[in-house]
């Protein structure tokens, strides 16, 4: 099937009259769904819907070495360059490759973007069957949502079973959903900073991001694109507010303590440095990614429960088979080491947590890649 399915050359629309970044040299373009034939689990339905994804290494002859990696929320299916110059270095680069954690000597590895995103697959910025954006038409949709798109992909790829399904943050979220979801299909999963659920505050500070980007004058309802601008200011905060969760309280300290950017004095029109940082990230994320993306992914994290409708965590989790890795950060402020220690303790297996300890906080998953690296490789390997 992979022969198949053609790289995409189109430049998908993101915004006004400017087009998303292209797609990565190596992402591939599937229509999963056709017109009216996926139904979210809210009963709206879609135009066809599209999944782009990257992959490196090959089947063995069995087709029993896939291995899925699911991104976080400003994510995208560029997790690895596989060693190629050319190729800009993925959000996993240390992580994936020959010889690497998730060998891709051994195993074909994929990496989704996920349904709602703005990198190749279908998400707000597309276009819906009335030739126009979605923009604000683009219905709510779930982490549930997400995962039978993926599966939808795998079983259009030939892949009737996993690996490992391997996720970090909303890429966890989705990790959980597929054990519950498809508990035949998952050999090993390794479940990196979530939990069973959104908490509070987690909810909390998402909707504070939504409400910054709907605050953008050129919000305008959603439907910006349609007007040629983007609420590029209400998504730098929105950014920078989340930015703030992701890090450690101990690493903002000893980066930047009461330092001013640049030398300039904060109380003579300066900014200290801990200010110019959040400006940057937020700045960067604006140029590159779209606003009712963030929202609609921000939603979806916020719905992420997996005991909904299933009789709670403990029945939703009851059967799953396969070997499950529990990973923590232990200076996470976004989803704290309780919300592993629950996850572990009502998974059948009980397995221990396993901490990476790191003040760098939520991001520490992507960014700690020995630490991360030995315990995945280990997960892999039993």
């Amino acid at each position: 099937m992979l022969d198949s399915v053609q790289q995409s050359t189109a430049e998908p629309i993101l915004r006004g009259g400017a087009v998303a970044p292209p797609l990565r040299d190596a992402a591939q373009v599937i229509e999963i769904f056709g017109v009216d034939e996926f139904r979210t689990e809210g009963g709206l339905t879609l135009g066809s819907i599209r999944l782009a994804f990257e992959t490196w290494g090959t089947f063995n002859p069995s087709a029993s070495n896939a291995v899925l990696i699911l991104h976080a929320l400003t994510g995208d299916s560029h997790a690895t360059n596989g060693n190629s110059d050319e190729i800009e270095r993925g959000w996993w680069q240390e992580l994936i490759g020959p010889g690497r954690p998730i060998d891709t000597d051994r195993y074909f590895v994929i990496c989704p973007n996920v349904l709602g995103g703005c990198r190749g697959s279908t998400g707000p910025s597309s276009t819906a069957p009335d030739g126009l954006p979605y923009g604000s038409r683009f219905p709510l949709i779930t982490v549930r949502d997400q995962v039978r798109a993926e599966l939808r992909l795998a079983q259009m790829l030939g892949i009737r079973a996993w690996a490992a399904v391997i996720g970090g943050s909303m890429g966890g979220m989705r990790s959980i959903e597929w054990l519950c979801m498809e508990p035949n299909m998952v050999d090993t999963a390794v479940v990196l900073a979530v939990g069973c659920s959104a908490s509070p505050e987690q909810i909390a500070l998402s909707s504070l991001q939504i409400r910054a980007i709907k605050n953008d004058p050129n919000y305008f309802g959603g439907d910006y694109q349609r007007f040629g601008v983007a609420p590029a200011e209400g998504l730098a905060i929105a950014r920078g507010l989340g930015q703030l969760s992701y890090r450690g309280s101990e690493e903002l300290e000893r980066r930047f303590g009461r330092k001013p950017q640049d030398d300039r004095d904060p109380r003579n029109g300066g900014l200290y440095a801990v200010e110019s940082y959040l400006d940057h990230h937020g700045k960067k994320l604006a140029a590159r990614f779209d606003a009712n993306s963030y929202i609609v992914l921000s939603q979806s994290m916020n719905h992420h429960d997996i005991g909904r409708g299933r009789g709670g965590p403990k029945a939703a989790l009851a059967g799953v088979k396969s070997q499950v890795t529990v990973v923590g950060i232990s200076s996470d402020r976004l989803f704290p080491l309780p919300h592993q220690q629950s996850l572990a303790d009502l998974l059948p297996s009980r397995p221990e947590v396993e901490v990476v300890e790191t003040d760098i906080g939520h991001d520490g998953f992507l960014v700690e890649y020995e630490k991360v690296g030995k315990i995945i490789a280990r997960s892999l390997c039993s």
